[in-house]
């Protein structure tokens, strides 16, 4: 995360001072989140179990796309062909699926 720095020759702050037009003093404040992100992503893995597959996860995901834009009709069809080539929807393979 950049530093922050604030815009130089802010009436409202002073000249150069770090000091605020009120007499108060800038005072630089970060979080790093670091820890927290590695602990949250620690516990996601935990809940998953060590029988979660990512692979078959994606596999199963793209099998039931491929099932939900199966056997349209032919007004479905043509709308979904229509967001495909809008760039609404990514063109998928089987043979009802635009191409």
């Amino acid at each position: 995360m950049a530093p922050h720095h604030p815009a130089p020759d802010d009436p409202a702050r002073g000249a150069d001072t770090g000091v605020g037009a009120d007499g108060s003093a800038l005072v630089d404040f970060a979080v790093d989140l670091t820890s927290q992100e590695v602990l949250r992503r620690a516990q996601v893995m935990e809940a998953l179990g060590s029988g979660w597959d990512p692979v078959e996860v994606l596999l199963g995901e793209e099998a039931a796309y491929d099932l939900l834009y199966s056997g349209l009709d032919a007004e479905q069809q043509r709308l979904y062909d229509d967001l495909v080539t809008a760039g609404v929807l990514p063109a998928r393979g089987g043979r009802d699926a635009a191409p």
